[in-house]
Formats: C-alpha cells, structure tokens, sequence
C-alpha cells in the first residue's frame, strides 16, 4: 500500500478560501483506499469550526528550532469521512480572524509549517512514500526535506510532489529577511535554487526540489511554459518539462446535484430539464426583480470580480448586450470598479440586470440552475471550477479558451453536432460579444440545438473520482 500526505494551508471543511481547499478536502477521499493510505496535515487555526475542534484528539507536542529560536509544536487528529487528519498547533503562527495575514507575517509562519509538517512524521509515527505539497505556503517542504531530513534513515527516499494551483502566488520577498527565517545556508540561495530577480521565493523552492510537478489542468501546464503566463518561472517550467503534468480539479458530485440540491426549487436531471429548469429560472426572476419570462435567455456570472476574471471584456461590452433580448445575472464580489459598473447596469437595466455584489452560496446554486448560460472570458485561468458545476446543471458556459476552461469546455460545433458549450480565443471584447450573440441565436432560433449541447454537458463527469484516478497513476510512476 503506498502512503501519501497532503501537505496545505486551507482544507474543507475546516478552513477555505477558495479553490485549494477544495482539492485538499476532496481529493484524499476517493483514492482507492485498499492502494493508497491519503492522509493531511494542515494548520489548526483558531477560527476552526468548534464542532470539528471537539473531535480533534491530543497526540503530543515538542519543541522545533526554526533557525534562532524554539518554537512550540502540538499535534492533534481526527479521522473525517475515512480520512486522517493532522493538525499543527501553535497560537502564535495561527491565531486572529484569518488563515493569511499577507506579507511579511505569513512567511515565517509557512515556514515553520513547513518545517512540522516533516517534524511530526516520526512522532505519528506515519511514514509517506510520497508528501503532496500545495502552493507557495508549502513550497519549503521539498527543500527542508533535501537539506536537513534527508541525513536520517526515516526521511531517506520520501518523494516529494508540488502542486501549483496558480502561479501568480509564489512567496516571494528579500533574500536576507527569507534568509533569516528559513535557517537555509547560502547554498540555496542561488539562481538555481530559491533565489528569484535578486529576492528569494518559496514557491520557486520547492518547484526546484520537488521529484514531479503539477497543475490543474494540461493547458494551463504548457502555458505556464511561456513568458505571458508564466510570472517569471517559465525558464525553470520549461526546464522540468519532463516532471510536469496537468490534471485537472474535480468538483464533489454530491453537492453539485442538480436532482438533490437542497439550495434549488425544482430538481432535475438529463431527462427532464427541458420541463423543469425553466422554473428555476422564472423563480429567480421573481426573487431579483427582473421580468418574468421563462424563454427569455439568462447569463448566469459567479465569480470574484477581478481583472483575472476577464470584467475589462464584460464592462466594455455591457451596454451593447444589454440591448440583446438577454437578462444577466451576476454574483460576487472583487475590485470596486467592476463592482460599480455591474450597479451602474443594474440601475440602468433595472429589468435585464441583477447585480448581487456579496457572495451567497445559495444563490450561487440558483443561478447556476436557473441561468441558460454561464459567462467566464478569463484573462488566464489555471482550473476553473464555475464551467464545472454549470455543466452539472446544463448551464451552457461561453468561456475564453485558456487554460482549464479550454481542457474542459468543448465549444460547439454546428456542422457536427458537437460540443458542451462557447468559446472564443483572444482575449478581446468583440470576440466576446460575438460568441455570446452566436450562442443566443442558437438559444433562441436552433432551441433543438441548444439542448442537445446540455444534453452533452450534463453527460461530461468531471467528479473527483476521474481527477483520482490519474493522481493515483502520478503516484504509482513515482514510487514505482
């Protein structure tokens, strides 16, 4: 049986603040257990759920030096949905309201992180062939795990994985400061190693040490190979080319269930969505003000609203769509000139446009049934997992093709009959515009069309167990 540790900062359901927590929740559960032992260990922050904190159990606690200074580490577990669960204790590092305080803070707090999550191994008494790594925060694992680990037998052999979940996050800061709280000598601050346009970045680190590399999804794997996407690290991408792959996230089946969502009015499924999803629809019209006709089009938008999103596209193009026979519904919150012009048309279009600037799990649910399309224009998008849950729901996305959004959205094709949605690929307002105008006529003049392109994406499965399987082949390649 081969064992893995997840190592991250956030994991539903215990602490989230976006996609990551996701995967670290998720993923672990559908391994196939009598192969693989999946357990995790992340931070125990204050702000834990008490009903998950009553059922942590005390396991030890000792002390670490993390370069000048000892410092305190506790070690508690609980086993969720058949999964072990580590949680690292220290008040210092993981107190106050949040799991990030930003920077300079957070880099000795992932520091020392990093550092127990090794340090706790023997005294567990849990020995992984494999420590899956996420993100910058865990990007010392793999160095700590070269430099001072590597000397005794238990550590001797552990392979180590790093998983980029977006590239634009790398912890990066000035070499004397990272320097100092790392303990690294100076051997590892070379262009080589962590050091990173004269700073010196955690996530370059453990991409360096790291046996094998990925991310989540193939294309957004080669992107990152190129200067435009790359954030300064395409060289070494390129360079470990051979060691990366793409394996794109999953969402949980379960909670994104269009028969048995307890967030929607009216369920249904493949067979009977061209009756039922029109009531969600005319219910979601009623609850935001908007007029009440079921074959009008919705454009359903649930997303932050940064400029990575692709909001420049959609605001420069508002007005004119707003004159289409279209109503658009948006949910979130992000950057106030975004969210000021999502107002300003909502204002203005009182009767075509909802603009809901805070974030609503349930309403994010009825959108998703409600809405006919879904509208995602990134400018770059590592994953994506909003195309996902709209094709569970036969929502058709209309997507710009990069990244997980071009692995998962397969645009429609009228002379062949193919396709699970739209997309356009550069990124420009009229291309946008006009995708959108070609997916409207197929809405409204081809309406057998357009169900056959739900009919396709409701069939589509990209529920965590595919996104296992191909971790579990990652795995066995590793370790042999």
């Amino acid at each position: 049986m081969k064992k893995v540790l997840f190592v991250a900062s956030e994991c539903v359901p215990f602490i989230k603040t976006g996609g990551l927590a996701d995967v670290v929740g998720s993923l672990p559960k559908n391994f196939q257990k009598e192969y693989f032992d999946v357990r995790v260990v992340i931070p125990k922050y204050t702000f834990i759920p008490d009903e998950y904190k009553q059922q942590m159990q005390y396991v030890t606690n000792f002390y670490m030096d993390l370069n000048w200074r000892q410092q305190y580490v506790g070690v508690f577990t609980m086993v969720l949905d058949g999964v072990t669960y580590y949680f690292i204790d220290n008040e210092e590092h993981f107190g106050g309201e949040r799991p990030y305080a930003g920077m300079p803070w957070d880099l000795e707090k992932f520091a020392f992180f990093s550092k127990a999550a090794l340090s706790i191994l023997p005294v567990v008494d849990f020995r992984p062939d494999i420590i899956h790594c996420h993100d910058w925060q865990t990007g010392l694992v793999p160095v700590y795990l070269h430099e001072r680990f590597a000397g005794s037998d238990f550590f001797r052999g552990i392979k180590s994985i790093m998983t980029i979940h977006n590239l634009k996050f790398q912890g990066v800061w000035d070499m004397k400061t990272i320097k100092s709280i790392t303990g690294l000598a100076d051997y590892y601050f070379t262009t080589d190693k962590l050091e990173f346009k004269r700073d010196a970045s955690y996530l370059k680190g453990g991409l360096v040490y790291a046996d094998a590399i990925t991310t989540v999804s193939r294309t957004y794997a080669e992107e990152i190979k190129t200067p435009f996407y790359g954030e300064g690290l395409d060289g070494l991408m390129r360079a470990r080319a051979n060691d990366l792959r793409g394996i794109v996230n999953g969402i949980d089946y379960d909670v994104y269930n269009p028969e048995s969502d307890p967030m929607i009015n009216h369920h249904y499924d493949a067979r009977t969505f061209r009756r039922e999803k029109a009531k969600n629809k005319t219910d979601l019209q009623q609850q935001l003000g908007l007029d009440v006709d079921p074959k009008k089009m919705m454009i359903g938008i649930v997303s932050r609203l940064t400029d990575q999103k692709g909001f420049d596209l959609i605001s420069y193009m508002m007005d004119e769509l707003c004159q289409d026979e279209v109503q658009i519904v948006a949910l979130g919150t992000g950057e106030a000139k975004h969210e000021n012009m999502f107002r300003h048309f909502a204002w203005k279009y009182g009767n075509k446009v909802s603009a809901n600037i805070y974030y609503s799990e349930e309403l994010s649910h009825k959108i998703y049934a409600a809405a006919d399309a879904f509208l995602m224009p990134s400018l770059f998008e590592p994953c994506g997992l909003s195309q996902l849950m709209s094709l569970r729901y036969g929502t058709v996305p209309i997507v710009r093709e990069t990244g997980g959004l071009k692995d998962t959205v397969e645009p429609y094709n009228e002379y062949e009959g193919t396709g699970t949605g739209f997309s356009f690929a550069n990124y420009n307002a009229h291309e946008m515009l006009g995708t959108i105008r070609y997916a409207e006529r197929i809405y409204y003049d081809r309406k057998r069309e357009w169900n056959k392109i739900v009919d396709r994406g409701m069939a589509m499965d990209f529920s965590w167990h595919t996104s296992a399987m191909q971790y579990q082949e990652l795995y066995d390649w590793l370790v042999g």
